[in-house]
């Protein structure tokens, strides 16, 4: 079924792109994560502040800053996949 599936597509679809275009991506995530990563922060820490869990608070905070640096710091996403794209031996032009 899916060689069936695979050989019905056209030819265009199956190609692999010439480039790609992803400038726009790191925008798209801190747009998409971002507001909802604060949502799930604040919960989450709401909970800890009101079931006196101090500790378990305070890491959960340091935790979260770490995380949210990689979705508000500029260029860190990009600098993260082209170091990675690199290591892996992709051709970055």
């Amino acid at each position: 079924m899916l060689n069936h599936l695979m050989t019905s597509m056209p030819d265009q679809l199956l190609a692999a792109p010439s480039e790609l275009k992803t400038d726009q991506l790191a925008n798209w995530l801190r747009q998409i994560f971002g507001p909802l990563f604060l949502v799930i922060v604040s919960i989450v820490a709401i909970f800890f502040l009101f079931t006196r869990e101090i500790t378990r608070f305070v890491q959960f905070i340091v935790l979260a800053i770490g995380i949210g640096v990689i979705f508000y710091v500029p260029n860190i996403i990009e600098t993260t996949a082209k170091a990675i794209a690199k290591a892996l031996g992709v051709n970055l032009t």
